[in-house]
């Protein structure tokens, strides 16, 4: 087990899917989200949908648990868990009790917000399970000047100013600040026909931010 944690927009997700896709093409990963405090009975029917399981859910909890440890021993998996901060402790009891099962073949990766550490730590018998604490920040100027350049070809031939202008006035670090940055000057470099990015056209995909 992992858990990678950081604030909104810093790239979580994003730079888990991309890790496992290059580490692992071949791994057999289900995504999972929650939105509200799931009850155990709420994640074995995500589970049951995740792993496109055949058939009606079973009604009885012995019944349903045998089904997915059966399923989960059929060869390794891995379950992305996002915005795992709205775990609760009877979700992530459940999430322990199946990668506990000796049959079972589980890599679970807990992806959540600034709180999902807090929330994970108050479960000794999950955290301590937990390998990896992963915890993701804003970049940093430097940072930014070394990892948005290879981000997107808007940015490859773009002054270093400019990139710093645009961190400075508008991203601040956070990656999904720039995702966003970065749709809005490529459309701007469309409508003008620029051949690359200035603090003018900048300023007009400023504007264009919620």
């Amino acid at each position: 087990m992992m858990c990678i944690h950081g604030g909104a927009g810093s790239g979580k997700t994003l730079a888990v899917n991309t890790c496992l896709r290059a580490l692992e093409p071949g791994e057999d990963v289900r995504k999972i989200t929650f939105r509200a405090r799931p009850t155990a009975r709420a994640v074995r029917y995500e589970l049951f949908t995740a792993l496109d399981l055949a058939g009606e859910p079973p009604r009885h909890p012995s019944e349903f648990d045998r089904l997915l440890k059966t399923a989960l021993a059929e060869r390794p998996r891995t379950f992305l868990v996002d915005e795992a901060q709205w775990l609760n402790g009877e979700a992530f009891e459940y999430f322990r009790y199946l990668w506990d099962e000796p049959s079972t073949q589980l890599a679970i990766i807990f992806v959540g917000g600034a709180g999902c550490h807090t929330v994970l730590r108050r479960e000794p018998m999950l955290s301590s399970r937990v390998f990896i604490w992963q915890q993701f920040t804003r970049l940093t100027p430097d940072e930014v000047l070394e990892v948005i350049p290879l981000f997107h070809p808007v940015w490859a031939d773009a002054d270093p100013e400019d990139i710093t202008f645009a961190d400075s006035h508008a991203a601040h670090g956070n990656f999904r600040a720039w995702a966003q940055l970065t749709a809005h000057t490529r459309t701007a470099l469309g409508r003008t026909g620029r051949p690359r990015v200035d603090q003018e056209l900048l300023r007009w995909a400023f504007s264009r931010l919620a």
